[in-house]
């Protein structure tokens, strides 16, 4: 028979961890952390899609008498909110890419053009 204690957590934990994870956080590293197994925080993120925050009872705890409903809208709040950061980031990396883009081509038109077709440019060509 075994004299160890079952680690319990409460509700703030299970949720903080949740929001790590859809931060976008490894589950390694959260698990790590909290010095928990990731089937823990799978059955925990499970939950929190299927019945969000109210699905991250304590252990041992019996479910309300009332049949919970799953919680479309908690997963959609959380896909939205994930969309609207890749958008961020989608619109921070094209502001980039135009800024790459101008300055090539301000550094192409400094560069002093040829006079023409077959005429030796200033520097001297590495074959011989």
């Amino acid at each position: 028979m075994s004299t160890a204690k079952r680690r319990v957590f409460n509700r703030e934990v299970k949720l903080s961890a949740v929001r790590r994870l859809m931060a976008g956080e490894s589950a390694t590293r959260v698990a790590q952390e909290l010095q928990i197994g990731s089937n823990y925080l799978s059955k925990w993120w499970a939950n929190y899609r299927r019945y969000g925050p109210a699905g991250l009872r304590p252990a041992h705890r019996p479910r309300k008498t009332e049949r919970l409903e799953p919680l479309v809208k908690a997963d959609e709040l959380a896909r939205s909110q994930r969309v609207k950061e890749l958008e961020r980031k989608i619109g921070q990396q094209q502001v980039e890419l135009d800024f790459f883009q101008k300055a090539l081509r301000q550094v192409g038109q400094a560069r002093r053009p040829s006079d023409g077709p077959g005429v030796k440019t200033s520097m001297l060509s590495s074959r011989r």
